[in-house]
């Protein structure tokens, strides 16, 4: 087995009273070139992302910039490094993601979170948690019987909610997956979509068949739908019905009254687990008030059994965009509060 070393800070030099170079060592070129990435664009993610200024030579990189930016690099560089060394595939991504981690916590372990394995793909793709609130929200629903993910569009609420279902089917902690949620207009009227009512309300559930054909693959998502093993339906086809040995998903939670949020909670059967996700931002029902999910928040967050994970625009996965569109809504219904 190869001996594995972590990087050498070589030295720290005080450039001037705000900037400071410090230099890592690298001895594996195999790890070196999964690091930098091709053309050395991680390095440019890097500097993007952290202002700060890379050199590379050979398997010896400078860093400069102020100590904060600089310490953050460099310990992005180091951990993602020893990252490598255990086998771990660094996507691009993971570079943005790091830093925000270490930005807040700057004695995070990234391991901790990047090599928690959630599910691997039929494309052999690894999906584990990208932020320590993501992190928190997979560690929950291991351990609670049920689990409520709120938070903006982007955090991998249910996403997540999808793989950890997908991995506990395939290992037999559970024989079904069942995924709902309401079909609430917003902006549309549902009576004008084409088709009779299965197929009006399919578009509504588009993002769950997408999620599911991403973890199993569309063929093999087909057939374990056409043998009853996974069940997609609209939230008011739940009425009357005891979930047991699922796990059950409600997404867009957000768009339920509160008479449907009971009858959902009130359907999970005996070895059963339930995700439920939404964003309270995003109501579309006509009274907003009357959301199920808001009166769950206040009921619901003393009963043992049940947790609550919130997200954030720092917990956003999707395009870097989307993070400074969901601060730009937030600011401007911060300004109109006032």
């Amino acid at each position: 087995m190869k001996n594995w070393h972590n990087p050498k800070k070589v030295n720290s030099i005080l450039m001037n009273n705000q900037c400071v170079s410090q230099e890592l060592a690298f001895d594996d070129n195999q790890a070196v070139i999964s690091l930098y990435g091709d053309l050395n664009r991680n390095l440019q993610l890097i500097e993007k992302s952290s202002g700060v200024k890379i050199s590379a030579r050979g398997n010896n990189l400078s860093v400069s910039g102020n100590q904060h930016d600089v310490d953050i690099a460099c310990e992005l560089l180091s951990q993602l490094y020893d990252l490598i060394g255990k086998g771990y595939p660094v996507y691009s991504s993971d570079f943005a993601f790091g830093i925000r981690i270490l930005e807040s916590t700057p004695n995070a372990s990234l391991a901790k979170i990047f090599l928690d394995k959630v599910y691997v793909t039929t494309q052999n793709r690894v999906i584990s948690p990208k932020t320590r609130n993501q992190k928190i929200y997979i560690d929950s629903i291991r351990t609670n019987d049920v689990v409520f993910g709120i938070g903006p569009a982007g955090t991998g609420k249910t996403y997540l909610a999808v793989a950890m279902a997908a991995s506990a089917l395939v290992t037999g902690q559970v024989r079904s997956i069942i995924l709902t949620r309401p079909a609430v207009e917003a902006g549309e009227k549902l009576g004008f979509l084409p088709g009779d009512l299965a197929q009006k309300v399919n578009p509504y559930l588009r993002p769950l068949h997408d999620a599911l054909n991403d973890m199993v693959g569309a063929e093999k998502c087909q057939d374990l739908i056409e043998r009853g093993v996974i069940e997609i339906a609209p939230l008011a086809f739940m009425r009357g019905r005891t979930l047991s040995n699922a796990f059950i998903i409600l997404d867009e939670a957000q768009n339920t009254t509160r008479e449907q949020m009971k009858m959902f909670l009130t359907r999970v059967g005996f070895d059963s687990m339930a995700v439920i996700t939404g964003d309270i931002t995003q109501v579309d029902l006509p009274n907003k008030h009357h959301s199920g999910l808001l009166e769950a928040q206040k009921l619901l967050k003393s009963i043992e059994g049940i947790s609550f994970c919130s997200f954030s625009k720092d917990d956003v996965v999707r395009h870097p965009l989307v993070q400074k569109i969901i601060h730009a809504y937030e600011t401007k219904q911060d300004s109109n509060t006032d």
